[in-house]
């Protein structure tokens, strides 16, 4: 698979809620880093996948959805032999949202990093 393809893989296994899709995208030394939960190795994705798919289910309280996430605005650059991309991301019927840096290596995505969109509180 081309980095590209990797991208596209886990992208879809994002939208759709998918772990094997998404591990089937990842490098062996891929790292999700997420503030809310820290660093997840890939060993440890589908559990957290399980676990942020039953917080967003909670919040949409039962209102089914198309996708389990939107991903927009993906903007992707390549460099030195990785490919970097960018996205905006929403959990749709929920007020979750924020945006991700992923790193992609001719086996697969190696690393995403999670930032959330919220309101400062005062």
């Amino acid at each position: 698979m081309s980095k590209a393809d990797h991208l596209a893989a886990y992208a879809e296994g994002w939208t759709t809620g998918n772990s094997d899709k998404i591990l089937s995208a990842l490098s062996d030394s891929y790292v999700l880093d997420d503030p809310n939960h820290g660093r997840v190795a890939k060993g440890d994705m589908a559990a957290y996948l399980d676990g942020m798919k039953a917080t967003v289910e909670e919040l949409r309280g039962g209102k089914a959805e198309a996708h389990f996430l939107s991903l927009t605005e993906v903007l992707t650059a390549e460099a030195d032999g990785e490919l970097t991309a960018w996205c905006w991301w929403t959990a749709p019927g929920t007020g979750i949202a924020g945006s991700g840096l992923i790193k992609v290596a001719d086996d697969g995505v190696v690393s995403e990093r999670l930032t959330y969109y919220t309101a400062l509180s005062a």
